[in-house]
């Protein structure tokens, strides 16, 4: 039975819809609250938490509980109610499936998942209780150790949920590493693959042939002292530390679907008339036609795209640095993540951007240099790169292998051509030569690589070119 539970419904649950959900454990259950009071958490005789709920959040943005779910929601705007019961309690599950099945029926709209969907009857739990603090003290971490803080995610994809948020910042400010576990066949939203870093945060995929393996690096996997690690190959030695590759991470499946994906990076002088989000809303309406659809400092994104918005939330939060997810519409798949960081040299903006596309449909990739020049002429760019991959379209990431992206331009914005001694901008061991973006006497330059998704060389270009700017 999944850990997580929630409610999509067309009306904001009422107190009284709320009251009867979390009467769903009896009269006499305990009731707490944490952060601030925006998490109401159903807990045992001891005070530990059964099943925590977030607050409602109200959803402006099409297609998020198709993107995340796989479910219909109701339209637009529409309220997204989420419980997590905790891990091993048969009677914590069932608590949040009554919660969010009592939840929908009062406040109409569904629950999910749909097997989920319990009784409207008391689920009893008596004499029920739970593990001690710490390991019920963060309500999205399952298990915790002096090694890693470990979440199951029991969805078809893995997002950057408020809850997850929570426990990435739990775990940097307890100098542990993140793990996350889910069944085989759940993929990984791009923007929780941006933040587990390295070692040791994994995503971890149960499989039944191989245990578990790191879905990103198909390594098989043992829980070993504390954490997810690697198996050592039988003939693995101090020099050569070979660890097995799971079976399932080595099927690939082509099916021809593809993903553009540019990295770019904008630092702008620090003026309070500054606007974030018009770089990325530029290169988004040149690729596909149309702005993004929504934004969020997590996922589901909730808000409709405001690039005003976005900059006074960044602001409200200066000078700490601010993390946001921008989505496309369903027509055409997109997903970026932006950070905004307050730095000497300015406000920097760094922008990571796939949208995928299938078999019959082609990557615009003649409008590349347009896009890149209106991050150079209107968006102080520092540098871009972009890439062609084989990967899926729905731009989620598989727990299997995925080949790398292959360079097709790289981008230097003006100061940095500027910077350069002589002509070393201009004058590359690249065969074709750069094209100039921009007024002729203050040029950014596009650099056209010879990208290909079945051939590498590409990257042996872009090294090259890389090396002679520098100067190498």
């Amino acid at each position: 039975m999944t850990k997580d539970v929630i409610a999509l419904t067309p009306r904001i649950p009422d107190p009284w819809a709320v009251l009867a959900g979390l009467l769903s454990g009896g009269p006499d259950k305990l009731v707490g609250t944490r952060g601030g009071g925006a998490v109401i958490q159903l807990c045992d005789t001891e005070g530990r938490p059964l099943v925590s709920v977030e607050a409602p959040l109200l959803v402006s943005v099409e297609g998020e509980a198709e993107r995340l779910l796989g479910t219909t929601a109701p339209p637009v705007p529409y309220w997204w109610t989420e419980a997590r019961s905790t891990t091993g309690v048969a009677e914590a599950e069932q608590l949040a499936g009554t919660f969010a099945t009592r939840l929908a029926a009062l406040a109409g709209g569904s629950a999910w998942p749909p097997d989920a969907a319990g009784s409207l009857a008391v689920v009893r739990t008596d004499g029920v209780s739970v593990a001690p603090e710490p390991a019920a003290a963060q309500p999205a971490i399952d298990v915790l150790t002096d090694k890693v803080a470990v979440v199951i995610q029991d969805r078809p994809v893995v997002a950057m949920t408020a809850w997850l948020s929570d426990a990435f910042r739990a775990a940097a400010k307890a100098g542990l590493g993140l793990q996350i576990v889910s069944p085989a066949g759940t993929t990984l939203s791009p923007a929780v693959r941006d933040a587990l870093g390295g070692w040791p945060s994994r995503w971890i995929v149960r499989d039944d042939r191989d245990g578990y393996y790191d879905g990103l690096t198909g390594a098989v996997l043992r829980w070993q002292d504390g954490a997810f690690d690697p198996v050592l190959s039988p003939d693995a030695t101090d020099d050569d530390p070979r660890t097995p590759v799971a079976a399932a991470f080595q099927q690939v499946h082509d099916t021809g679907d593809r993903q553009l994906g540019l990295t770019f990076r904008m630092v702008h002088p620090a003026d309070e008339r500054l606007v974030l989000g018009g770089g990325l809303e530029a290169v988004w309406r040149e690729l596909t036609g149309e702005p993004p659809a929504g934004w969020g400092t997590s996922e589901p994104a909730t808000l409709p795209w405001s690039p005003a918005r976005l900059t006074d939330v960044a602001f409200e939060r200066a000078p700490e640095p601010s993390w946001f997810v921008v989505v496309g519409n369903r027509s055409r798949p997109g997903i970026a993540t932006v950070r905004v960081t307050r730095t000497k040299a300015g406000v920097e903006e760094e922008v990571t951007l796939a949208f995928g596309y299938g078999a019959d449909e082609d990557p615009p990739l003649d409008a590349l240099p347009a896009s890149a020049e209106a991050l150079a002429t209107r968006h102080h760019l520092q540098s871009m790169l972009v890439q062609l991959r084989k990967a899926r379209r729905d731009v989620t990431v598989p727990p299997r292998f995925e080949g790398p992206g292959v360079p097709l331009a790289f981008v230097l914005g003006a100061e940095e051509v500027r910077a350069m001694p002589g002509d070393r901008a201009r004058r590359t061991p690249l065969a074709e030569q750069p094209v100039r973006l921009g007024p002729r006497t203050r040029p950014a330059l596009y650099y056209p690589l010879p990208g290909n998704p079945s051939d590498l060389g590409g990257w042996q270009e872009f090294e090259r070119l890389m090396r002679h700017l520098k100067g190498a």
